[in-house]
């Protein structure tokens, strides 16, 4: 197991009082500035907001504001290490909003792990903000408050943790078929974990139109043979067989997505799945199974991982940044499957085209590697600066086309 404090011997000080700051915007060099900021002239928006709530947009920061909530019951692959242990992490995330996509975002740690009483807490602070990024919210609870958030708020609100990671691999699915020469409905997916992410990038498999999908959860195999109970989320992928190892559900397999934990796939359980499978080993910080190995054993497979320091990075950031750009530029209520969607085609297409000469030296001097569609460059780069457009126009549209826009005349 890797002793990440010993690999990253920089982390500490990188970290040393915190990553993000607040600045101002508007000048405040004079008597007048402070009259206009705050008092008395700070009651004209005021008192617009209060006869038009939709002029907050126009007058506040909230056309441009995603929280960042957490409450620290799954951070990363570290698990329950709680809300303010897992600050760093959301501070993270909010700086990356800003550098990828030039949204503004609060970290919000709360330290409440009743599912009610934390919809509460969120509900009661949504008027500040223009979208809500839900991250590291143990499984189900996570998918109880989303859905709750999203049937009684009406702005953005997705959960990251599984359709950001879910967007992506479904970027990579696209394009691991076309570089098999398979159809998805053919796939054979194997889905290990059923967590939150697990059962998102699941979801999406199946919308792409995947057909044949074995689901495994610390117990085994989710199927008709099972006698524990099993919550409503787990049970869309209960299949009529029996099936009791990894190795028995890889064989003949095409795409392996792990979800789970590190270290738990070895060589000889990959050895029978199909040619070109697509190994998608995405737990952080440890894969479930070494790239190293993976090749040794597969020199046909296409790999992606949850690591920066590997080719194909099934990495969030190339996912939540734009999306949630598109659904601000459009106001829309909400992000629904038509935007993520629309994101996962955009991401693998973007993949596909040719990158401008400039762009692309910059890129294989930042990764080390050569990126030409195939293999080893199946989903674009974080650095790629053609994403922020591109992926959060095509989310923008498909906000526009599905109904949920509140601007249908936004620049897209």
């Amino acid at each position: 197991m890797e002793d990440l404090k010993q690999t990253y011997p920089d982390s500490l000080p990188y970290h040393q009082g915190g990553k993000i700051q607040i600045a101002t915007k508007t000048p405040l060099n004079s008597e007048h500035d402070l009259s206009l900021a705050y008092s008395p002239g700070v009651a004209v928006p005021c008192k617009e907001i209060q006869n038009n709530p939709d002029t907050a947009y126009d007058y506040t920061s909230k056309h441009n504001l995603v929280a960042v909530i957490s409450n620290g019951t799954a951070i990363l692959g570290l698990g329950d290490i709680g809300a303010l242990a897992g600050k760093p992490v959301m501070e993270g995330k909010a700086a990356l909003f800003k550098k990828f996509a030039g949204i503004d975002a609060f970290d919000i740690e709360i330290d409440e792990k009743n599912p009610d009483k934390f919809i509460e807490i969120v509900k009661a602070i949504s008027p500040t903000f223009g979208g809500i990024n839900l991250e590291d919210i143990k499984a189900p609870d996570c998918f109880y408050i989303e859905q709750k958030l999203k049937k009684e708020l009406n702005i953005p609100i997705m959960h990251d943790d599984q359709h950001g990671t879910a967007v992506i691999s479904a970027a990579g699915i696209i394009n691991g078929a076309k570089i098999a020469n398979k159809a998805i409905e053919d796939l054979k997916v194997v889905v290990l974990g059923a967590g939150g992410a697990a059962i998102a990038c699941a979801k999406i498999a199946k919308k792409l139109g995947a057909k044949e999908i074995i689901m495994f959860d610390s117990k085994g195999a989710i199927t008709t043979h099972r006698k524990d109970n099993l919550n409503d989320f787990k049970k869309e992928f209960i299949i009529n067989q029996e099936i009791n190892t990894y190795q028995e559900a890889l064989k003949g397999a095409d795409v392996v997505l792990g979800l789970s934990r590190g270290d738990i796939l070895c060589a000889k359980d990959i050895e029978a799945m199909n040619p070109n499978p697509m190994i998608f080993v995405m737990s952080n910080p440890i894969p479930e199974i070494e790239p190293k190995i993976i090749k040794e054993v597969r020199p046909d497979a296409i790999i992606a991982t949850g690591r920066s320091d590997y080719p194909n990075q099934i990495n969030n950031l190339l996912g939540f940044p734009y999306i949630f750009k598109g659904a601000l530029k459009v106001r829309a209520k909400c992000i629904n499957k038509e935007m993520k969607i629309a994101a996962a085609y955009a991401l693998a297409e973007l993949a596909r085209k040719e990158i401008p000469k400039d762009l692309k030296a910059k890129l294989e001097q930042i990764h080390n590697h050569k990126f030409v569609f195939g293999k080893e460059y199946l989903i674009p780069s974080p650095f790629d600066t053609r994403l922020q457009d591109f992926i959060s126009n095509a989310v923008a549209q498909a906000a526009i086309d599905s109904g949920v826009a509140r601007v249908t005349d936004a620049r897209v």
